[in-house]
């Protein structure tokens, strides 16, 4: 029932309810910063199927960051460019990704196989020695008062039990416990769609090759469809389901290979899952109630199209650890953990939103209706199918910690290799992934930005200037094997970036004055504490 020869703790910092990806990452980060953290969840192995697929690059240096990055990456793929056809079959778009140099150093967009990666990531948190883990066992419920909760457990032979937290964490589910025993409402975001996700491990060479190149939305009025390619030899479909159609019948793999017929047989394939969902846009009208934050699906839960469910829960946990690892360890005032869902909750929204525009497009059942969603997409390009980026769909942090007067406030701060003797490295390997001011060429060392800084708690980190980090780069500090910040700094107008650790970008400043000025702007937000 527990994770090696580790009792039950009777009091722990932070107790996590789920030990999905979102719990056991929120784990992981925690256990590697010595927080007491126990994990509790009512099941004991992890779902042998595939439920989410996609990955992107932040998450990826996410993984990177733990340390698991060589575990997951045998599960992993590049995620194909996906073509969109209309109504009569034409391509009238496609969504790719960014092109190389990539800007966080990773491949952006990624497929996956989710048991492995997610067996993997449960092993990393249940080594940590600060991280204990309870299976097959329930929260029964969360009692709460002015200095913690106290979660009221029972396990699968029905004993009972208890466990002291000074937080929890919810990351129990989209029908979380948690968030219903806490009365905390779902707010409709209006989509409500009926879908069979069906996956299948071809077989057979020849129809493996037959089959679409790249991932496709077939936007066809009389059924839209979803097909997704997968790591080797894995593929999805997503199949909208039709007024008349029984959900569960549509599940029984006669009618599964009747959908699929037009592309495979059921001697080239092995049927992995057919399972019917509602499609929904959903999101938690609060994120914390007293010592409780929910993440994950218990927060929102949104349609597939772009493949940001997972990342999206994934976001939440960085997010909330660094913040309640600052308020644990006394390096920030607890009002910081209220930013916590103020940020969330904007960029689920907005990103919710975004996907919802992209799901209306497709599902669109109307002919009429979906020859002119054609038109109007390839008038858009110009009368040619324009390639847009997922990158472009995930929008910034637009309110929280940032200093949303300065350009590149609320981004993603890019990671570029740097050059080294024993062969390059990326951004995060060398500098850490703490809080830090990165400096380009252009700021000569001032003594009074280096004590600001080491005040704020920053470590420096220096670029050199030249030719992009190339073997001729002028002046100390890091070299950059592609120019990827140079190009950044330069785009953005500025010379400095205060990055947090999450590594969404603070503020920056184009003059010493601006930046002292800033970093006494983030002392403020932190409260930090004395």
């Amino acid at each position: 029932m527990s994770n090696g020869s580790r009792s039950r703790p009777p009091h722990v910092q932070v107790a996590i309810v789920g030990f999905g990806p979102a719990g056991s990452v929120a784990a992981a980060l925690l256990g590697a910063r010595g927080i007491s953290t126990y994990v509790v969840d009512r099941l004991v192995d992890v779902y042998d199927k595939p439920r989410a697929i996609a990955l992107d690059h932040e998450i990826f240096r996410l993984f990177d960051n733990m340390g698991i990055a060589d575990a997951v990456r045998p599960h992993v793929a590049p995620f194909t460019a996906s073509q969109h056809f209309g109504a009569d079959g034409q391509l009238i778009r496609r969504i790719d990704m960014v092109p190389e140099p990539y800007p966080l150093g990773y491949v952006p967009s990624m497929v996956f196989t989710q048991p492995p990666v997610e067996e993997a990531l449960r092993a990393h948190a249940s080594g940590l020695p600060a991280v204990t883990v309870e299976l097959g066992t329930e929260v029964v419920r969360v009692e709460q008062d002015a200095d913690g909760a106290t979660l009221l457990i029972r396990d699968a032979e029905g004993r009972d039990g208890s466990i002291r937290a000074d937080w929890v964490i919810a990351c129990d589910g989209a029908s979380s416990g948690v968030r219903q025993q806490l009365g905390i409402r779902l707010d409709d975001l209006v989509f409500d769609e009926p879908w069979l996700v069906v996956d299948v491990r071809v077989t057979d060479a020849a129809a493996l090759a037959r089959l679409p190149q790249t991932s496709a939305q077939f936007c066809d009025p009389a059924r839209p469809t979803t097909f997704v390619i997968g790591p080797g030899n894995h593929r999805r479909w997503e199949i909208m389901l039709l007024p008349d159609e029984d959900r569960f019948a549509m599940e029984k793999p006669e009618r599964v290979w009747s959908l699929l017929s037009k592309w495979l047989s059921p001697d080239e394939a092995i049927l992995w899952r057919a399972s019917s969902y509602r499609f929904h846009a959903l999101v938690a009208e609060r994120w914390r109630d007293g010592r409780v934050f929910l993440a994950g699906d218990s927060a929102h839960q949104q349609p597939p199209f772009i493949g940001q469910g997972m990342c999206q829960g994934l976001r939440d946990v960085s997010n909330l650890v660094w913040k309640l690892a600052s308020v644990i360890e006394g390096k920030a005032d607890p009002s910081l953990l209220d930013s916590y869902g103020e940020e969330r909750a904007a960029h689920v929204r907005e990103l919710t939103g975004r996907i919802k525009t992209i799901g209306h497009v497709i599902c669109e059942r109307d002919p009429v209706a979906a020859r002119e969603r054609d038109a109007r997409i390839l008038a858009e390009g110009g009368g040619a199918p324009r390639t847009i980026t997922r990158q472009e769909i995930v929008p910034p942090l637009r309110t929280g910690v940032v200093a949303g007067d300065t350009p590149a406030a609320g981004t993603l701060f890019p990671q570029p290799w740097i050059r080294a003797a024993e062969g390059d490295r990326l951004l995060d390997a060398v500098a850490g992934t703490g809080w830090r001011l990165v400096l380009d060429a252009s700021f000569a060392a001032d003594p009074a930005i280096d004590a600001a800084a080491k005040a704020a708690g920053l470590t420096i980190v220096r670029i050199s200037g030249g030719d992009a980090g190339g073997p001729n780069a002028a002046g100390p500090g890091l070299a950059e094997r592609d120019g990827v910040l140079a190009r950044w700094f330069a785009g953005h107008g500025v010379g400095a970036a205060v990055v947090r650790p999450d590594h969404y970008v603070f503020g920056t400043a184009a003059t010493a004055a601006d930046l002292l000025a800033l970093i006494t702007t983030l002392g403020r937000r932190l409260a930090r504490a004395a």
